[in-house]
């Protein structure tokens, strides 16, 4: 699931394609297909995971996540329920004699865009959740959330009744990345450069097996640890998403764009997408911070 935005309660409708993309979020924790062959013990250079890597974009597969994993020296895929044998086929024929460098991982539900830190925030027709509050360098505010959701939305406001303004998208990049950045337009609205009561002072990218924490306006903070870095996601219709933070944090519709960071105040990603809920949990993507903040010249604070 791209944390899919979410329509408001007064019922209005969001964009069609993205009603698609948001059903069907079911929990699931990723677990691996056992396979035992003579790739197992086959060592594949750079060059080789870089051309399997680049056959699972080419087979063009909604549902499929992958990154290489720097121990196994393998690329790991992650693929949706809706994923069928005959395409996972598809994949390993599209990889030729690179197939033996792919580990397939099977994880319920469909991945889908999942729409201070983690409040809601509401476009015209849905909702989705702040990420970070930012400044620029002539002291400027904004606020950071998925790009997704920044994707055709205008004006944004605190309320369902769209009675108070928060600002004007003034930039968005989705897909391939998924950042958008709000310029404020409203001085009475306070702009905390927390997130719940955790003080953000720095912005980095997390390594493997680092434990984070993830707040969003439908589900509020769940904790879970990075799986993968520079993940590809394919959410279909188009929506490939690349560079991604892979984690086990759970998260489910409205969190889109809310953000995953550190308990001692470290910046690390904004809600992206994926699969499960939070009651069984679930594999999700993170659009690093970092990146967000340089495209657009902007600092947390």
């Amino acid at each position: 699931m791209r944390i899919k935005r979410t329509a408001p309660r007064s019922g209005i409708t969001r964009p069609t394609r993205l009603i698609a993309l948001a059903s069907g979020l079911v929990a699931a924790a990723a677990f691996a297909v056992p396979s035992a062959n003579a790739s197992d013990a086959t060592t594949f250079s750079t060059a080789q995971l870089t051309k399997a890597s680049d056959s699972v974009l080419k087979a063009d597969i909604p549902g499929t996540a992958w990154a290489v994993d720097s121990k196994t020296h393998r690329v790991v895929v992650t693929v949706d329920s809706t994923v069928s044998p005959a395409e996972i086929a598809k994949i390993k024929q599209q990889a030729g004699a690179n197939a033996g460098a792919l580990t397939i991982k099977h994880t319920p539900g469909k991945f889908n865009k999942l729409l201070s830190g983690g409040d809601a925030i509401y476009a015209s027709s849905w909702r989705c959740s702040l990420g970070f509050n930012v400044q620029d360098s002539s002291g400027n505010y904004y606020f950071l959330t998925a790009g997704h959701c920044t994707d055709g939305a205008g004006t944004w406001w605190s309320n369902s009744s769209h009675s108070t303004t928060l600002g004007t998208t003034a930039g968005s990049s989705f897909p391939g990345n998924d950042y958008g950045i709000v310029r404020y337009t409203n001085s009475s609205v306070a702009k905390s450069g927390t997130v719940g009561s955790v003080d953000i002072t720095s912005a980095a990218t997390p390594s493997v097996g680092t434990t984070v924490y993830r707040r969003g306006s439908t589900t509020g903070i769940h904790s879970g640890r990075v799986t993968a870095l520079n993940a590809t996601v394919n959410y279909g219709g188009g929506d490939i998403v690349y560079g991604l933070i892979q984690t086990t944090v759970c998260a489910e519709p409205g969190d889109s764009g809310g953000p995953l960071y550190s308990n001692s105040g470290v910046a690390y990603g904004l809600t992206s997408g994926g699969s499960g809920d939070c009651t069984s949990g679930g594999t999700t993507f993170f659009q690093p911070v970092t990146e967000a903040l340089s495209a657009y010249g902007v600092h947390v604070y």
